[in-house]
């Protein structure tokens, strides 16, 4: 079976890693963190003492890390994945990301016969756990071919959305739908609220109505609060809706109504009313 390298075992990247691994393909783990590789005791996978040792042991290195800047560090760093991938490799970056870093990757990449493919997720870690996760990709229709069986030990659908980048304009536009979303929800609770209708007790009703969403249920989570939920997404919201704004930016649009509504919501978490 195909040897698959594994790189950022976080709250979501660790229960990806674990479906690869239960599905009989031989794994390699490589971490920042030793203590992220303590739960992998004990399983079949083994632990690589650098990204290159890593890429040297893999067919396809999957990377799911944070941000643009730690996806070119585990990549193009000098104990970097590319230092070690043979040729005829695949880089699969799970991470959610500029698609100009995955085509500069791809750049770099080519000039060892390596390939690269963007496959970001949705879904959080109960989906990966599950082995549920959305998994919107792009790169070149073999490669990805190539992947799939790997993406769909934890992915279910899995889609090819296009040329290399596509996957992570589709998830951008994703969350910063999902933002939006988060800003209309907690808007309607607190008119409810204003109405004289109990904001659990209208999520609850909504819940089952043609206005539900998963918007809606994560805000009902937190209380009907987008404070509440700034600790745990507010960084990486952020993050992606200054992805896409800077996007659409260059592409000489401006993102219309769902950006400002995204903005919106980012505002609330930081001020609420």
């Amino acid at each position: 079976m195909t040897h698959v390298g594994f790189i950022g075992l976080g709250s979501q990247g660790a229960p990806m890693a674990r479906r690869i691994i239960e599905s009989g393909h031989p794994v390699t783990l490589w971490a920042r963190r030793p203590a992220t590789l303590v739960p992998f005791e004990g399983t079949p996978a083994k632990v690589a003492a650098s990204p290159a040792e890593l890429a040297a042991a893999s067919d396809i290195v999957c990377v799911c890390v944070v941000d643009d800047a730690d996806v070119e560090e585990v990549v193009l760093g000098e104990r970097g994945v590319l230092a070690g991938l043979r040729r005829g490799g695949v880089i699969a970056v799970h991470s959610t990301i500029h698609p100009d870093t995955c085509r500069r990757l791809e750049a770099r990449a080519a000039a060892q016969d390596v390939q690269v493919v963007d496959a970001p997720v949705s879904g959080g870690a109960p989906a990966a756990t599950e082995g549920r996760l959305l998994v919107m990709v792009g790169g070149e229709s073999g490669t990805v071919r190539y992947c799939r069986p790997v993406f769909e030990s934890f992915g279910d659908p899995v889609v090819h959305l296009g040329p290399l980048g596509s996957g992570q304009v589709a998830k951008l536009l994703n969350n910063v739908l999902m933002t939006a979303n988060l800003a209309t929800a907690a808007d309607t609770l607190a008119l409810g609220r204003e109405l004289g209708v109990d904001p659990r007790a209208l999520a609850e009703a909504v819940g089952h109505g043609s206005g539900a969403s998963y918007a809606l249920g994560r805000i009902a989570g937190h209380g009907g609060s987008l404070e509440a939920m700034a600790p745990y997404a507010g960084r990486l919201l952020r993050k992606d809706v200054r992805l896409l704004a800077q996007l659409t930016g260059a592409a000489g649009e401006g993102g219309g109504t769902v950006l400002a509504a995204a903005d919106a919501a980012l505002e609330e978490m930081d001020h609420p009313r």
